[in-house]
Parts: C-alpha cells; structure tokens; sequence
C-alpha cells in the first residue's frame, strides 16, 4: 500500500514539543524564508509557536517581503461558476449536502452560456467550474460539455480565458480528458488533513480518506501538471492542518517535480439546513498567522482567498500573502443576474461587494488588479512554472500582463473613479519595470489595447 505523507504522531509531536523559538533563532528562519527557501514541517512548527508578540510581528513582516518577492502587488481576480448542487454526498458542512431539503438545480448548456455571459459583462477573464459529486445528474460528460460552453461565450466584453475546474475527485482518465479540454489548475481540498475528523465529517463516496489524499496524485497520472490544494479551516486544529499543508506540497513536489499552483485557506461558513459550528474555531488573529505562516513556507505557490471572508479580512490577508481572491461571487447555480433561483448554496457569502466595488478598494490600497491567464496558454504550467516562481522570477511577465489586463478592464468595464485609479497604478507599474525592452514592448501592447485589441500578453 502507497505509504501516505501524512504522520499524525509526528504532527501531533510537533505541536506539542516544539518550544518557541529564540529571537536568534527565528531571526535565522526567517532568513531562510526571505531567501525564498521555505520551510519544512518542523520549521514551521517553530513558527506556530511563536509567542511574543514582537516576534510574530516579525513573521508577518516577512510575509509581506516574500508575496511582495514573488508576485509583487498583483491580485489575480476571479468568479466561482457554480453549474449544479446536485450531490450523493451527505457532508456535515457543505450546503450541497444530500440530505439538504433546498431545491436543486443543474444548468442546461444554454444556462451555462448565460451565467458565463453575466461574468464575462462584469469583466471576469477566469472562471472556477465547480459542481457537486453526482455521477448520475453531474457525469464527466456534462462537465465537459460545460466547459466548451464556458469557451464558447464571446461579445463585446470579451470572453473567459481560462476555465479552472473544482469537482470531486475522479479517475486519470477524467483527469486527461479534463486536460483535453483546456483547463487550467485542477482544484481539489483535502477538507481536513486529520483522519478522525474527516471521517466524521463526510458521507458518502467521499468519505474515502485515501481517495481524497491521493487524487492529484491521479490528476498528475492524467496530465494534469497545474494543481491546487487547501483544507476547510475549522474543522480541526488549524496549526495542524496547516502542517498537512506543507507536508502534501512536499510531497507533490518530491514527487512529481511541481509542488501546487494555488492554496486555498477558507474558513467554514453557515449554510442552508447546514448545523455543523466550527469545531476548531479559527479566530482572525490566528487566521491571518496561518495564512503569513504558508507564505513563508511555500513561497511559490498562489494564494487563494473567497468571499466568505469578510471585506476587512481579505484587506488584511492581501497584504501578507493572497494572491488570488474571488470576486462578485455566486454559491448557488444560476445566481448571477436578474431572476435569481433560490435553492442550495455551498455557504453564505460574506463579502457580498461587485467585481467593480472589489476593484476600486484594493486599487485604493495600492494593489494591482490582475485577469492575467498567460501563463496557462504560454505553457508556463508545472515544471516550468515552479522553475520561474521558486526563484520569484515569475514576475518578469506577471507585472507587464497585469498591466495589460487592467488596462482592457480599464477600457471596457470601469467606472470613472475606477478608471483614474487604474491609470495611476498602470503608470507607476509601467516605470517600475526595470527591462528597457519588456517596457517599451508592454507600452506598445498598451497602445494597441487603447486602439481597440484585446487579449495581448508576454
């Protein structure tokens, strides 16, 4: 039997008898961590261990420094699509759960078509397919089916660019099939790291601790290079969870030579007919610990934040280490635009702010908004992509594209306030790149935007 990479003894171990460390000590981790190194397990255990304030001051510094590194003050923009609640599986904090009394809804193909359309007129360049486990109502076929569909939507403001894909774990043939069509990352949560727990929580065929644990293993075998990982925050003991976090990118790295594109940290939420209360409640201090904790540990990888977390909240995350935040967004199927269907939610929304609200904030905070999708469609994916993050080299084409995605948000869909905010942060971008000809190309990339093209990137 495959010898799984998760010790809960050794976990447990490390909690309990790893001291903090000593201001000499820490000083050398966090070296260690600006040197883009990141961390193993029991390095980071120092780091959740950390008592004197001071010190954890000096933790969420160097957060700051390594996001800033790698990605800089770009914010990767993107919506949830939602195609179907359908599930067989009965799990005690999803909305979705079967034995949720709330109508169900699975969008027809001209439905799909429809919601794409109100994302695309919102100025969304990348989508997250997300369905519920049901062979029967959601096979593999009408996934696929979707995400032609999801292509195929085009009009004056544009079209998505990039179909990401969150569904249950399937086989590597699903998986290639999957990668046939185009797709970007390959989404799947562990949920809860500590086995216990997870099978507490879960009923039904995901209920299966090792199918779960080892389904990108799976997505790889079918081709899939580009994956994300994350666990539901609150299940269980989060300074665990977040050493199952770092232990499963090893893992995947060791193994497979890429270790994960994204990770997502969300925080359980309430959801219809749902009565499952945090078992392990995260606070927010200790929220925003665990997210400058993995960006010091796994330097790399993109950072992934929803709108269940509040306004104030995922202000504070952007700027110790998330990435990549979804906008304007929508948990039941069919729930953007007019006329929308009540039925089963996945979880209640907590920013319930439009892409154009969402845009015009964190601008004002000095960040750049991104709907960037080169990196997929350059083959900048796996491998290739870990040889340019690791490094933090990266950058060399996420600043110029972030540039040039805003400037078509710019053109297309701001408002005036938007639109002074953007061309101010574009500007200051522009003359902060160093390469002489990476600047002079993305100003006549910049100018052929201003005269009508669209989607030019490095």
């Amino acid at each position: 039997m495959q010898k799984t990479f998760i010790d809960e003894d050794r976990f447990q171990s490390l909690l309990t008898n790893t001291p903090s460390p000593s201001p000499a000590m820490l000083a050398d981790l966090l070296k260690k961590g600006r040197e883009l190194k990141g961390l193993t397990p029991e390095e980071a255990a120092m780091l959740i261990n950390v008592i004197d304030q001071e010190l954890s001051n000096e933790i969420f510094d160097t957060a700051r420094y390594i996001k800033n590194a790698v990605y800089g003050s770009r914010l990767v923009f993107f919506a949830p699509l939602y195609i179907s609640n359908y599930c067989v599986n009965d799990c005690l904090y999803c909305g979705f759960h079967a034995a949720n009394p709330a109508p169900r809804k699975k969008l027809t193909m001209d439905e799909v078509r429809e919601q794409t359309g109100c994302l695309i007129e919102m100025g969304h360049k990348r989508v997250l397919l997300e369905a519920g486990e049901d062979i029967g109502n959601n096979p593999i076929d009408y996934i696929l089916e979707a995400i032609d569909a999801i292509y195929s939507v085009r009009n004056e403001k544009g079209e998505i660019r990039r179909v990401n894909v969150n569904i249950a774990a399937t086989t590597a043939e699903n998986y290639r099939r999957l990668k046939d069509k185009g797709i970007g990352t390959y989404q799947l949560f562990q949920e809860s790291y500590h086995r216990l727990t997870y099978e507490k929580i879960h009923n039904g065929p995901k209920s299966d601790y090792r199918r779960q644990l080892y389904a990108l293993d799976k997505a790889f075998e079918g081709g899939i290079d580009d994956v994300g990982m994350g666990v539901l925050f609150g299940l269980y003991d989060w300074r665990y969870e977040v050493l199952g976090l770092i232990s499963h990118a090893a893992y995947l790295f060791e193994t497979f030579g890429t270790g994960p594109h994204t990770i997502s940290i969300p925080r359980l939420r309430p959801a219809h007919s749902v009565n499952l209360r945090p078992p392990s409640p995260v606070s927010d201090s200790d929220f925003l610990r665990l997210i400058a904790i993995l960006r010091i540990a796994v330097p790399y990888t993109g950072m992934i934040i929803t709108t269940r977390e509040s306004p104030a909240i995922r202000e504070a995350a952007f700027r110790i280490g998330i990435t990549q935040a979804s906008a304007a967004s929508s948990t039941t199927p069919g729930g953007l635009g007019k006329g929308r269907p009540k039925g089963a939610g996945q979880f209640e929304l907590s920013d319930k702010r439009s892409l154009e609200e969402i845009t015009v904030n964190v601008m004002k905070q000095g960040f750049m908004p991104s709907f960037c999708t080169a990196c997929y469609r350059r083959g900048r994916t796996g491998a290739v992509f870990m040889e340019l993050a690791r490094p933090g080299d990266i950058q060399e084409f996420c600043g110029p594209n972030s540039i040039l995605t805003l400037m078509e948000y710019m053109e297309d869909n701001a408002s005036p306030e938007s639109r002074l905010l953007g061309l101010e942060i574009i500007n200051k971008t522009l003359e902060a790149i160093e390469n002489a000809s990476i600047k002079k190309q993305t100003e006549d990339k910049l100018a052929r935007i201003r005269n009508g093209e669209r989607d030019l990137f490095f």
